[in-house]
């Protein structure tokens, strides 16, 4: 008998996603990352959960009803992680037709069939406050709903809800061998242990590395695929008001300015095709002078190369050629033949629709095991037990709790854990009942929560994955957390 039902080899939105699905039908699951949870492609996304207005100007009129859907069970399962946004469309001469764009978002209200959001409007953005950062002459702007993500919590919290329903999470864990036969045999490198383990089928959703874990691992012949990297750019905050502003750059490409981690904006996205290491994946210059020039076109303040206090980038694999329904809708194939255990090949797309595809790549394999029902799309993420619109109920009662907790830094931890920060606080009536303190809002408790329970390893899955505060916290700060990392963290 086989060790595993299911053996998962990629630790980013994909591959969490499917093992959560897996573990919850009642499989015996794997899974096996190479480095940390979402450290690569699932960590630079443009954060979005949208249906996708460039598709229902492609007249892709199911796939963004699909995608809207998605976006309701987003805000179901996850309402800590998925928040509300007004994105705003500034109206420019040389566009479109203002007529045609408000038709367009009429018909993005309708397709959301059972949309609590608000609907969309028109804007006298000379006498509102989205026009409070635009150049002139912008005198209208087209406002409408949909949501931004943290990528990198849920990719975690996805990965922590996969452990507490059975799978096995492994990190730091590189498959290096498989042998195929009626079971699958994989040899592993473990932090530095070898393990052999058998699975009864095996997902390769390892990312930018698909095509190279099919060849050189499975040994199978490797999907017909592209690297496409996407990159943008973080910068001090452009403007005061909660909104998204997409922009149409004058190549075509929209581009997205969010407000990013209450001090900052994010700006992207840049992409192009990518070749090398995707270990090592950087910003070209040439993207951050096209992603600057963009916002220029229409922020007042002006910014340069200088001004980027961050930069994202991720690679991942799409279908050749290469499309925009490619890029959104990612690609999975099932492949077996008698005597040869079954494989699915997953990656690519957008995060929006991936609960979507990991269910539908664990419904592939009920053919050769029995398995429950679906389930994912109404059983919400650890901590997600409250309702979207009661989040600021979740701030308003941590702090009454937690008296000592500021607005940001209880608005921080409920985005974080949502309900579950209370496993982190405890009966902490002071900060210092929570240790050693790590930059303004980093302690001791929530160090040692991630490390035991979330996987982290290294400063960097704290700083930059599990939050952003990496972004404001001084080197020596992050210093001392690698110091306790190592030494207090697990006690």
């Amino acid at each position: 008998m086989a060790d595993y039902d299911l053996a998962i080899i990629g630790g980013g939105l994909n591959g969490v996603s499917i093992a959560r699905d897996a573990a919850g039908r009642g499989l015996r699951v794997i899974l096996l990352e190479q480095g940390d949870l979402g450290a690569g492609a699932s960590s630079a996304s443009p954060r979005l959960i949208h249906g996708d207005l460039e598709g229902l100007e492609r007249r892709h009129f199911l796939r963004v009803r699909a995608a809207l859907a998605e976006r309701d069970v987003w805000l179901r399962i996850a309402p800590h992680l998925v928040r509300p946004m007004r994105f705003a469309i500034p109206s420019h001469s040389e566009e479109r037709a203002p007529w045609q764009l408000r038709s367009w978002l009429l018909l993005y209200d309708r397709l959301a069939a059972r949309n609590r959001l608000t609907p969309s409007a028109t804007l006298d953005v000379t006498h509102h406050p989205v026009g409070n950062a635009l150049k002139r002459p912008f005198g209208t702007a087209f406002e409408y709903s949909d949501c931004v993500v943290d990528d990198s919590r849920l990719v975690v919290l996805t990965a922590v809800d996969a452990a507490a329903r059975g799978a096995v999470i492994r990190t730091g864990a590189r498959c290096t061998r498989a042998e195929r036969g009626k079971e699958w045999r994989l040899v592993t490198k473990d932090r530095g242990f070898r393990k052999v383990i058998t699975a009864r089928a095996v997902v390769n959703a390892a990312g930018a590395w698909t095509a190279s874990v099919a060849e050189t691992v499975l040994r199978v012949p490797p999907p017909n695929v592209a690297a496409v990297q996407i990159s943008q750019i973080v910068v001090r905050r452009l403007f005061d008001c909660d909104n998204v502003y997409v922009f149409r750059n004058g190549d075509g490409r929209l581009i997205f300015a969010s407000p990013y981690e209450r001090d900052f904006t994010l700006i992207g996205t840049a992409g192009r095709t990518f070749k090398g290491d995707p270990a090592i994946v950087a910003t070209a210059a040439g993207d951050v002078a096209y992603l600057c020039d963009a916002a220029n076109r229409y922020f007042r303040e002006r910014i340069e190369a200088v001004d980027v206090v961050r930069t994202l980038s991720g690679a991942n694999m799409v279908m050749t050629p290469v499309s925009r329904r490619s890029q959104r809708d990612g690609a999975m194939n099932l492949h077996y033949r008698r005597d040869k255990a079954p494989l699915i090949t997953i990656f690519g797309g957008d995060v929006t629709t991936s609960r979507l595809r990991a269910e539908r790549a664990v419904t592939k394999l009920a053919t050769f095991y029995p398995m429950s029902a679906r389930w994912t799309g109404t059983t919400p993420l650890p901590g997600g037990d409250f309702a979207w619109d009661r989040f600021d109920h979740e701030v308003d009662e941590a702090r009454e709790r937690w008296r000592f907790l500021g607005e940001d830094q209880a608005r921080r931890l409920v985005a974080a854990y949502g309900s579950n920060v209370k496993a982190i606080l405890g009966d902490a009536r002071t900060r210092s009942d929570l240790g050693p303190a790590f930059g303004p809002e980093l302690t001791g408790a929530e160090v040692r929560y991630l490390m035991q329970n979330e996987w982290a390893r290294f400063p960097d899955d704290i700083v930059w994955r599990r939050s952003k505060l990496g972004l404001t916290m001084p080197p020596a700060e992050i210093e001392a957390l690698s110091a306790f990392m190592a030494t207090d963290g697990c006690r």
